[in-house]
Order: structure tokens, then sequence, then C-alpha cells
């Protein structure tokens, strides 16, 4: 790896420039050296960038050691069913990067993507790339989401987005309330209710999972049973699809559930989607035992699912039988409003999800909700792919594991590309 690019004021060509240097653009750097494709892969901070300063301390992945496979890498550890803390993520990442050689730049921003006659102008604060293929690479989770009401809640309360917690210790003392019930949300609930604190979890639409279902890991269960498997453009309702909030997990070395009962059990209040903020009052929606019904829903069918494909490989033998899970508590009392100004809450965590930032992409390729526009990572502009997003190309393409895949066939389209160019 080298740090830096050209000297100021000089363009260099290549054929293909990696935006990101995460385990999606080191995968894809690693299906362009195979196809003996030149290029450089451009990142703004360090490898694993967002691993190493935008992650809080105490997570884990969710998928288990056995998943957690890049291109020619398996698991070969002794704890195959446990979970990566970020630290061993981070080590597995650089790992790839200098196993694969990855010519990755460091330390180098990307300031504007642009068109050219025969290619794009890829301008960074360090110089100027001129290149015939572009691979965006640099995720879907580069700034937090959060709704525009955040300015009326009282000065008074802190505000924290995913982003911005480590821990904690991190918040002032007092009640929190965490904005959002996916991963990220039930966790945060989770550690700030184990330290102390009173804690209130604004819930809205999100998907309930066991952490193990029939004596296996439940992400185990997506990908034996093909699940994770399903592409793009099988999926009913892609748009939709590519939406969803992250499941309801955590990894664990007790492999522990944190659904919302197990939230309830250890005191967290659940309050409903939070709508808005008046005169310092928050606002919450009536709607809770509708929407852990429909949850409740998904995920039985989910759970039939893999009973239906464990009956139909004759696996019946081999693991445990059929579980079922008790519904989703509705509080007793359910709560509408909040007063912000009271004092009993002093911090508010967004744990509202994530969108990726293109405000250096100079290419007509957004719609209007700023999503990129493209077909199974093929961007909406010759020559211009992407990887490391939503359902790329299959279910599985955010996860670490899913990569393999999805780089490969994005990383031939590319190269089918060129050789057609040429």
């Amino acid at each position: 790896m080298s740090e830096g690019s050209s000297p100021r004021g000089a363009v260099e060509r290549t054929t293909a420039v990696v935006i990101g240097a995460g385990h999606a653009g080191l995968a894809a750097s690693h299906f362009l050296t195979e196809r003996s494709i030149d290029h450089v892969v451009l990142e703004r901070g360090e490898v694993a960038n967002s691993w190493r300063h935008e992650r809080w301390d105490s997570l884990r992945l969710l998928t288990p050691n056995a998943l957690s496979n890049l291109p020619g890498r398996r698991y070969d550890g002794p704890d195959p069913d446990g979970y990566m803390t970020t630290d061993e993520v981070i080590a597995l990442i650089d790992g790839f990067a200098s196993v694969v050689r990855a010519p990755v730049r460091t330390g180098v921003a990307v300031t504007s993507l642009r068109r050219t006659d025969d290619g794009y102008a890829v301008t960074t604060d360090a110089g100027e790339l001129h290149c015939r293929t572009v691979v965006l690479a640099t995720g879907a989770c580069n700034r937090p989401t959060v709704p525009a009401f955040r300015d009326a809640v009282p000065a008074s309360v802190e505000q924290f987005t995913a982003f911005d917690y480590r821990n904690p210790e991190h918040l002032p003392e007092g009640g929190v309330l965490v904005v959002g019930a996916s991963a990220t949300g039930v966790q945060l609930a989770a550690e700030l209710r184990r330290s102390g604190r009173p804690v209130t979890l604004s819930v809205g639409e999100h998907v309930r999972l066991p952490r193990t279902y029939r004596g296996q890991d439940v992400l185990w269960w997506m990908d034996a049973s093909g699940v994770w498997d399903e592409r793009y453009d099988e999926v009913d309702d892609l748009t939709r699809a590519r939406r969803l909030p992250s499941p309801q997990l955590v990894g664990t070395p007790e492999r522990a559930t944190l659904d919302l009962n197990a939230l309830t059990d250890i005191g967290v209040e659940l309050v409903g989607r939070w709508g808005t903020v008046r005169n310092g009052q928050a606002a919450f929606s009536g709607g809770l035992g509708n929407t852990f019904s429909l949850a409740d829903l998904k995920m039985r069918r989910l759970l039939g699912t893999f009973d239906e494909w464990a009956l139909r490989r004759g696996h019946e033998g081999e693991i445990g039988p059929p579980e079922t899970y008790a519904p989703t508590r509705v509080p007793e009392s359910k709560r509408l409003q909040l007063d912000l100004n009271s004092g009993e809450i002093r911090a508010v965590v967004w744990a509202t999800g994530y969108r990726p930032d293109y405000a250096w992409l100079d290419v007509p390729v957004l719609d209007e909700k700023g999503h990129l526009v493209h077909d199974g990572g093929v961007v909406d502009s010759p020559g211009l792919y992407a990887l490391g997003l939503p359902v790329l190309r299959r279910r599985k393409s955010t996860f670490i594991h899913g990569i393999e895949d999805d780089a490969r066939e994005v990383i031939d389209h590319l190269a089918g590309f060129l050789a057609f160019r040429r």
C-alpha cells in the first residue's frame, strides 16, 4: 500500500479507479488484479476507515465468524460461532489489503468525479486522475439520517448519532431517548440501560429475529437456506428491500437474542415512532401494537421458510425441532408524549439509519431522493460501477461475506465494457 498520489498539478492516467478502501473496494481491487486491469484504490482516511473511526466501542459483527469471509480468505480460527470485535474486523480487512497487494493510496480525498470524452476525471486533494472506469465503493453508511425536527429539540438535551456515540460514559448523566429499533438502536438501548440509566426507545418499523433458531445461528439459516442468495432481479419490491432496517441482532459470546421483549425485561420503556416536537413536547405514534404484530408475522414467515428448507433437504434429524416465540409485548401504559424540558431526558441518540454521501459526484446518476441509480451495481453512466450497497446484486450484499459474488460479477461487467470499447 502507498500514500499520496501523483505530483500536484499532474494528471495521472489509469484504466480504473476504485473509490474506498473498505472490504468492498478491496474486493474490487482483488478481481481487477485477477484480470490484469491496472487501477488504483483511493481512500480518504485509512484502510477500513469507517471501522476505525465511526463505530462505538462495544460493537461486534452481526454475522458469526464462520461467515466472515473475503475473496480467497476463509475463516479458520478457533471460534466459528463467535462474532468479531471492531479491532478484529479492522485486522481482517487490513490483512486482506496486504495479501491482495491492493494499490491503495490513503489520505486521498476525492473532491469531484465528472465525465470526460473517454471516461472520467477524478479530482482529489492530491491531484487529478483520468480513467476509463470507476468503481464507487464508499458504502451506504457515510452520513447519519436524522429527521429535520431535531432542530426543535430543546438545547438542554444533548443529541448524538451512532457516529458520535462511543460508550455510556460519553453521554451526560440522566435519562436517554434512543430513536430507532434496528440493530443499532436495540444494541445502544441495551448498553445504556445496563449502565444504570433510564432508557426510552422509540420504535418504528423493524425486523425481529432470534439470535439462534433450532440450534443454529439465524444468519447460518439465511445462508444455508439460500435466502441471502436471492438476486436483486428476483425480489418482488426491490426499492423496499433496499431500505429495510437491519435486523434486531447483537453479536455476543452467549449468542443472546436482543428483541423488544428482552429490552422490556431489563427495564427499557418502549414508545411509538417519534413524529414531531412541539414546544419541547416529543410526540409519538400510538400504533405500537400494529407495528409489533407486523414484525412478529414477518419473523414467523421467515422461520417457516427455514423449516420448509430443512424438511425438503432432509435435515430434520440433524438439527433441533422447530421453535416458537412469544409475541412482542405491548406496554401496558403507552406514552404518547414526553416533555423534553422536564429534565427526564438528558440525551437523545439518533439510531435512525444512514445514507451515502455523494456530494462529490458530478455525474447525473442520482434520483430525486439522492439514491444512486444502478442495475445490480452497473450505474446509469457508461463505465461507472458501485459495490457495497444494500441488495446490490443479492440480499447479502452489504455483509462482509456477500461482497465476493457481487464484486466478481461487477468486475466481470467492467472487463466486458473495456473489451467492447477496445
